[in-house]
């Protein structure tokens, strides 16, 4: 038995952690962002296993690589504890990079739970996977609200904290067609950024959320999320130096939470140009489009 599933990345503009509680399903956080046309895509083959064999899943990686595979072995164990019958090959396509702001292992964590739910035959409803697939992440520390804002796709404000089907999100529908560039310098630990940070996120944060609630404004996304990333100081000589030069341009970025690396939702008219600017510096550039249809069977 087979099957596969899609998640897109997703990036984060700004946000507000909301990890008081004891409750992991309600855990996340507040903020403001998008998913985009690359992520994960996962393959799930279940072969029989026999009794004595001490493993029952083997996980490879193709394309961007990480070493760190905590989240799927985390989603594997929900779906096979008291299963002995199968043995799980798991193949992960990234093409995106791990810990640079794309939200990675919740798009590695849901797409992997969506494909266990279909080739196991467990009968999950599409929530109970994304909550599996969001205390993954909640577990791990890998992550806050990508799950919930990658579950749904499109451009997103998430309200409410939580899981797919306890946090809540609204939906903006961007004025124009937008292109996604993006450009990836260093990765950043999202652990040790969320135990270093915590307080200055969340003032700002808040109060993000609200305005742009009021506003939906793109630009306005954009121009925030650099505000909230010179804010908490995560904003490195490289990554000021093509913020300058974008806007000096006139083309407005952002920051992705959490890497060293610089967003721009710009309209097809202007992506040439910008593009021609990120190519200037020595980081990996990505151009996608927003995703709207979330994680999905493939």
């Amino acid at each position: 038995m087979k099957a596969r599933a899609f998640c897109p990345a997703h990036i984060t503009g700004f946000f507000k952690a909301e990890i008081d509680g004891k409750d992991p399903n309600r855990l996340g956080s507040l903020g403001a962002g998008f998913s985009i046309q690359k992520g994960v895509r996962t393959t799930v083959i279940l072969s029989s296993r026999n009794s004595s064999d001490a493993a029952k899943f083997h996980i490879q990686i193709k394309g961007f690589k990480t070493g760190d595979v905590r989240v799927s072995e985390y989603v594997l164990n929900e779906f096979l504890a008291g299963n002995d019958d199968y043995f799980v090959d798991v193949i992960h396509e990234l093409n995106v990079p791990v810990g640079y702001g794309l939200g990675c292992s919740a798009a590695v964590a849901l797409s992997l739970a969506l494909a266990l739910n279909q080739a196991l035959k467990t009968g999950f409803s599409k929530t109970k996977v994304g909550q599996i697939a969001h205390l993954a992440e909640i577990r791990c520390g890998t992550g806050l609200g990508d799950v919930l804002a990658s579950y749904h796709g499109g451009f997103e404000i998430r309200t409410k904290s939580g899981a797919p089907g306890i946090g809540e999100l609204e939906k903006i529908d961007p004025k124009e067609k937008l292109d996604v560039l993006i450009i990836c310098f260093n990765p950043i630990s999202t652990k040790k950024f969320l135990g270093e940070k915590i307080s200055l996120v969340n003032g700002l944060g808040g109060k993000m959320v609200q305005e742009l609630i009021e506003s939906k404004d793109m630009n306005e996304f954009q121009d925030k999320s650099i505000k909230f990333a010179k804010y908490i100081k995560i904003v490195t000589p490289k990554m000021n130096k093509v913020a300058s030069e974008l806007r000096k341009n006139g083309i407005k970025c952002g920051v992705a939470l959490f890497g060293e690396t610089i967003f721009s939702l710009v309209p097809p008219s202007e992506k040439q140009k910008a593009l021609q600017i990120l190519e200037k510096y020595d980081g990996l550039v990505l151009s996608s489009k927003i995703d709207n249809s979330g994680a999905r069977l493939d």
